[in-house]
């Protein structure tokens, strides 16, 4: 189902998570929970692996994250502001340490000016510390890579937070 590169990417980010005893959660838009699905195809990784959420929707994202719906409505759903929101809303509604999210336009419709196809927002929050905030712009490269490229990003950001 997955690639070499991207299994690979995965052991690595579970072995790290738990030498370091950390609990991943995962809230994924534009991926659907390609991310989770990812981790959760190494075996063992529901040592690691505490839930993830996959809040397609705006209204997903406000029940099951408490992304306020103000914010989506200001910001919009791929903005900065809402995936900080989604990323601090699965620490606190999960009982992992470690928090990555993603929002974006994955296509082949869907884009605009402002925010094209192929920008994605990526949040990864840990407990007591900054969350760190990353926008990618992959560009119209097809909505399968767009969503490669968001798990590969979303996995290096989580191993660069377990530092």
């Amino acid at each position: 189902m997955f690639d070499d590169r991207l299994l690979m990417l995965a052991r690595l980010t579970l072995d790290e998570a738990q030498q370091k005893r950390l609990k991943i959660v995962t809230a994924e838009s534009c991926t659907g929970g390609l991310i989770a699905g990812l981790l959760t195809e190494i075996p063992g990784s529901s040592a690691t692996v505490e839930r993830g959420f996959i809040v397609y929707s705006n209204k997903a994202k406000e029940e099951m994250l408490n992304v306020p719906g103000d914010l989506i409505a200001d910001a919009g759903a791929v903005s900065e502001p809402v995936v900080r929101a989604m990323a601090e809303g699965a620490l606190a509604d999960s009982r992992a340490n470690l928090a990555v999210a993603v929002t974006g336009v994955a296509g082949p419709a869907g884009g605009t000016p402002l925010k094209p196809v192929g920008l994605v927002h990526f949040a990864v929050a840990r407990e007591n510390r900054p969350i760190h905030h990353q926008v990618m712009r992959f560009g119209e490269v097809g909505r399968t890579e767009i969503r490669r490229q968001t798990i590969i990003t979303a996995l290096e950001m989580l191993r660069r937070m377990m530092e």
